[in-house]
């Protein structure tokens, strides 16, 4: 079941997707990395990325985001171009592997990323393959995240970075945190199930422009 709370859908229960049976990255259980990737992408998308994520490969969409990106709005840019660093930071830093059966499709890597612009908003859209034992933490700690007015959001940001020990792959959520500080409503998120050891994590963040007016 999805839950609608403003505008932000949150995935509570495993849903089965019945998705085009010709698609090679196709599970058994019905996903489709690739159906899903042209669903949020649609035509009129401002930016759309699916592959690899490496340290130069951040550096060039965050080069090709800021190219396409002509609004005067300094402190809009400045939002998106943040979110996005935070973003691809987590997506390089914390995607686990793609599942065996994709690795010669896809690589051993993937990552989605997607920005729609809306009439008032930007929609953020980023996504990769998790493994099955994750799924309970991640949640965990994006309804926690969800759960927080913007004053707390920033106590527990300036308690991880003081406090708490930063892995190496990076400090203990404060990219997830610092992205919802940034951001103008709660994340939406929902995990696709590929197959028992495997799903797809899938976080959209919403940005205003009226807010940055």
């Amino acid at each position: 079941m999805i839950i609608y709370k403003k505008n932000v859908y949150i995935c509570r229960q495993i849903l089965n997707l019945v998705l085009d049976s010709r698609t090679i990255v196709k599970s058994c259980m019905g996903f489709d990395v690739n159906q899903l990737f042209a669903d949020v992408s649609r035509d009129d998308a401002f930016f759309t990325y699916q592959g690899a994520i490496s340290s130069d490969q951040i550096n060039s969409i965050l080069e090709e985001v800021e190219s396409k990106f002509v609004d005067s709005n300094i402190k809009l840019k400045k939002k998106i171009y943040n979110i996005m660093v935070e973003s691809l930071q987590n997506l390089y830093h914390h995607a686990d592997l793609v599942p065996d059966d994709l690795v010669k499709v896809l690589g051993k890597s993937y990552g989605m990323v997607v920005i729609q612009k809306g009439d008032d908003h930007y929609l953020i859209t980023v996504g990769n393959f998790i493994t099955s034992e994750n799924v309970k933490f991640l949640t965990e700690k994006i309804e926690k995240i969800n759960s927080l007015s913007a004053e707390e959001l920033k106590d527990m940001y300036k308690f991880i970075l003081n406090y708490q020990k930063l892995s190496a792959k990076g400090g203990g959520g404060l990219g997830l945190i610092d992205i919802a500080r940034k951001s103008d409503q709660k994340f939406g998120y929902r995990f696709y199930p590929y197959n028992e050891s495997y799903y797809f994590y899938r976080l959209d963040i919403f940005v205003s422009i009226l807010n940055c007016i």
